[in-house]
Formats: structure tokens, sequence, C-alpha cells
């Protein structure tokens, strides 16, 4: 098997403390340099939030803040040109530092189940309680999308791209956990064919390897495989169906494996040997990577991923 990575990677998953985006930049690229990503840095408010940030990829669906929360708008305004003035001030800063950068380098965006849950329709109410309005979404996303990558691949004409694609709420989504608009109830679920079709459509309007992220319990791995993605970023400590991950393995995708502590090596390592699968195949089918985004000082943090990162490849 063979995979859009370096062998022995480590990366980041997006979210990092802070504000100043040239210093983030720098330090993935100084301590990640083999799977570097273009940061998200939240810190700075509504506009360089998740959401935000996925609702300034939108084509053709403005959005704008009402009460504190992201909701489809009539027309562009002035929150969405914030969400773009940063996106496009991280892009600009991207460039300058890694023009030249010629590996493999990753970056997120939300994916169209966990914008559905938490953009708010005009008369209120999530986006996915209106299942024609979550299709829209997802069809806009996909072209929102497809203009990222190819902006990306234009300022790095020398890497390879790697997206993930965020999407945190989609097993909520599929259990019809999502809350309703009062709290007192909750959104119907969708149907499983229906959330990997409007999944699929955003790796395929990606154009490069999809790696999707979710950082919950009940991750549904079968459902990302048969989406297109090439590998799954999951929190380890989560996940229960060692099954499920194993099939998925065995079929060839990639992991993310989603790590704290110590001995973040050896927390991979054991869950090899769980699973059952030859240590020599390790290195090269998993990525170290924090189990979310990273709170803590990130020169530390990312430091010790790289690390164990590269100490998987004792096992070649």
């Amino acid at each position: 098997m063979t995979f859009p990575w370096p062998v022995g990677s480590a990366t980041g998953i997006g979210s990092m403390p802070g504000t100043d985006i040239a210093e983030a930049q720098r330090i993935v690229l100084g301590e990640l340099p083999d799977l570097p990503h273009l940061p998200e840095l939240p810190g700075r408010g509504p506009g360089a939030d998740m959401i935000g940030r996925g609702g300034a990829l939108l084509t053709e669906l403005p959005i704008e803040l009402y009460a504190g929360r992201w909701r489809v708008a009539s027309r562009p305004g002035h929150d969405l040109r914030v969400a773009l003035d940063f996106l496009e001030r991280d892009l600009d800063t991207m460039t300058e530092q890694a023009s030249s950068f010629a590996g493999t380098f990753k970056v997120q965006v939300p994916g169209p189940w966990t914008l559905a849950a938490s953009l708010q329709l005009p008369i209120g109410g999530a986006v996915l309680r209106d299942h024609g309005a979550a299709r829209d979404l997802a069809g806009s996303l996909a072209d929102g999308v497809a203009a990222h990558v190819a902006s990306v691949r234009a300022r790095l004409p020398h890497a390879t791209i790697l997206l993930q694609i965020d999407e945190p709420s989609l097993p909520a989504v599929l259990a019809g956990r999502v809350p309703s608009e009062s709290g007192y109830g909750t959104l119907r679920a969708v149907d499983v064919s229906v959330a990997r079709s409007a999944l699929s459509s955003v790796v395929s309007a990606a154009g490069v390897p999809v790696v999707v992220h979710c950082c919950a319990p009940g991750v549904p791995f079968a459902l990302l495989r048969e989406a297109g993605a090439v590998a799954v970023a999951v929190d380890l400590s989560l996940v229960a169906d060692l099954d499920a991950l194993g099939e998925l393995l065995d079929g060839g995708a990639g992991l993310f494996a989603g790590v704290s502590g110590p001995s973040p090596a050896s927390t991979v390592t054991d869950l090899w040997r769980k699973l059952g699968f030859p240590l020599s195949s390790l290195p090269a089918q998993v990525v170290v990577t924090p189990p979310c985004g990273i709170s803590a000082p990130p020169v530390k943090v990312l430091r010790a991923l790289r690390d164990a990162g590269r100490r998987l490849t004792d096992h070649l």
C-alpha cells in the first residue's frame, strides 16, 4: 500500500492557540516538516472559528452572525467579509512561508454535516432540520472546496495537497442526537445513504486525497471509507469498536491516530498489536496527531508528535 504522506509522519489536526498566524505557520513548518498543515487560530474571534471558516467557503450561500451563532443570510455582509479576510490572510501567510515546499501539505475544512448541524436557518433552527437545505449546503460546500483546493495548489505549486474534512458532528447526525432549537428535543436522524452521498460529493469535488476527521465516539468507519476517504483521523481514546477500525485498515485506509500522554508512539504500537497487523506496516499507514485541536503550548506538543512518528520507523 502507498499513501500520500511520508513514512513516519506526524501532523496537527488544525486548531492551535494564539492569534499570530505567521508565528503559528512558522511553528508548524519547523516542528512538522514531514506533513505540515495550515494552522487554524479560532482565538482571533468569529470568522476564524471552524464554522465561520466553513461558511466562508460556501458559494452563493452567505452567512452572518446572529445572537452569537452563525446563520444563513440573505446577502453578504460584514461578518462574512471578516471570515473571508481571515482566510485570505492565512493563505497569504502560507504562500509566503511555504511556496517552495515540495512535500505533502494539509489543509482543513468542516464537513457538510457538521456545518448543517451548526449553521442556523434564517427562520431559526439548524440547517439540518430541513433536508433540502442540507442538500443545498453540501452542494455549495463542494463547489467552495473545489475552488479552495485549487487556490492552495496554485499557491504551493511543488506540494502534494491533502485535504482534511472535519466531521465531529457526524455520529450525532446519524443517531438523531442533534438538539432542536428549543433544546427539548432532537432533530431526526439522517439516513446513512444520504449522509454518505453528501460527504462523497465534497470528497469528489476536492480532487485531492481526503482524510476525514471525527473526534467523537461512534465514528462511522465504513461510511467514511465508502465516501472516498483515503484515511480517517480519530481520537484513539474514543474508539470502542476495534473490529470496525481493523476492517477499515485491512481494506487499505490510512489512520491519523489521535494520541496524547507521555508515550504516543507506544500507544499507537499497542493498538497495532491488538488489531493483529504486522508492525512493519505501521509507519507507512499511520500518521501521529493530537486527539483534536491543540490548546497547550504548540511547540512542545508538535515536537513530541514528530518524534513519535519517527520512532514508528523503528519497526521497518
